[in-house]
């Protein structure tokens, strides 16, 4: 019952963090409204007992994403600057279309729940744990299939941005 109140608590924080992200016309209110959003979704993940993936979460994407958003942002734009009007036949027809894909994914999820419980979970259940070697051995490996050569370009074209927002700022 406790579980259950906390993780309504923290979706409902989720999602009107998230509606305010998209709707906030001040940009950094946006990004601190999106980093309640990530901070949030490391919430989940410690409340299912995922302390690894809650601690990546937390560190990765609001730790350093955000802040490279954020610096992104104080580089190239004013603090106080405002999101020009939108047209409101361009917003009704985006509220159409999200509807309509909100509406298409509902359609497949609920038709593919049973399908999805017989297939997959009776195995997923019966399989053994991964240790913490082998996923941090799939993630900074360089045999095939292993991520340290992607990880790394990501991080020079990371590098790359900052230095282009260095750049633009200092023209200006």
């Amino acid at each position: 019952m406790v579980q259950n109140i906390i993780f309504y608590a923290i979706a409902a924080v989720m999602v009107i963090c998230a509606i305010l992200s998209v709707t906030s016309k001040r940009i950094l209110r946006s990004a601190t409204y999106l980093l309640f959003v990530l901070i949030a979704t490391g919430a989940l993940y410690l409340q299912l007992g995922y302390e690894f993936l809650a601690g990546v979460q937390i560190s990765v994407y609001a730790g350093g994403i955000l802040v490279l958003y954020v610096f992104s942002i104080l580089l190239t734009s004013n603090a106080g600057d405002k999101e020009k009007p939108k047209n409101w036949k361009r917003i009704l027809s985006a509220a159409a279309v999200a509807t309509a894909g909100f509406a298409l994914c509902g359609y497949i999820i609920f038709n593919n729940v049973a399908t999805f419980k017989d297939k997959y979970l009776t195995s997923a259940l019966t399989a053994e744990e991964i240790n913490m070697n082998k996923i941090g051995m799939a993630l900074m490996g360089t045999d095939k299939y292993q991520y340290l050569l992607p990880f790394e370009v990501i991080s020079i074209l990371l590098l790359a941005c900052i230095i282009g927002g260095i750049l633009i700022a200092r023209k200006r």
